[in-house]
């Protein structure tokens, strides 16, 4: 009874998760307050400087400072110093880190925050070891792999790389819009999807046509 009672929990469980939705790359305070009240959990800001989605320290502070309540707020870097990550902090109201370099582990551990590590995918990577080696991150971004670019391409990646089962929530990023997201979370049932020029009228602005229609993909109901 105790066995049948489980899988009866489990059943359940999957047919009603929810998958959130991460947009990334805001330069505009009015398309950061839009994906939030369409219904975007999390919102990326870049503080990275050659990404054409790149933001100050002023911007993120707008930015921040309009969004609604319960609107998660996750801040990009990328082998960035210590120094600078910590003056952002001390400025920026950031729920979440998001490392998308090749920090180490104990890089990421020094802020006392929930980070997310990202991972750009090819062939040989071993997704279980990373999840050994950031044990404590809130997530694994799956990214796809450039050599020129450390995300934000556009590109996706064949998502066959990707593990059934892994000890960390897996984020899916890499190429997604309103056509393949539905599709994406059917063949890789991540916890959440992350997008950003999937939504986009130019790099850095955002287009709300196109961000009500992801999220209604990822949520098969109307967003208003």
């Amino acid at each position: 009874m105790l066995l049948r009672f489980i899988q009866t929990i489990l059943i359940f469980s999957y047919h009603f998760m929810r998958t959130r939705v991460k947009i990334c790359g805001f330069t505009r305070v009015e398309d950061a307050v839009a994906a939030a009240r369409l219904g975007a959990d999390a919102i990326g800001l870049v503080f990275y400087p050659p990404s054409p989605r790149h933001v100050s320290i002023e911007q993120a502070i707008k930015i921040v400072n309009a969004l609604p309540a319960f609107t998660t707020v996750v801040a990009l870097f990328v082998d960035e110093q210590e120094a600078r990550i910590n003056e952002v902090l001390a400025r920026v109201t950031i729920d979440c880190l998001q490392f998308h370099g090749d920090e180490p582990p104990a890089a990421c551990r020094l802020y006392d925050k929930r980070y997310i590590k990202a991972v750009r995918m090819r062939e040989g990577i071993d997704i279980a070891a990373m999840a050994r080696d950031y044990h404590d991150a809130a997530g694994l971004l799956l990214d796809a792999y450039r050599a020129d670019a450390q995300g934000g391409t556009g590109h996706g990646f064949d998502w066959a790389l990707i593990p059934p089962a892994c000890a960390l929530p897996i984020i899916l990023a890499g190429g997604l819009d309103s056509a393949n997201a539905r599709q994406a979370i059917q063949a890789v049932s991540p916890y959440a999807l992350d997008v950003s020029s999937g939504v986009e009228l130019a790099k850095g602005i955002k287009d709300t046509a196109k961000m009500i229609a992801f999220l209604r993909e990822v949520n098969d109901r109307e967003v208003k």
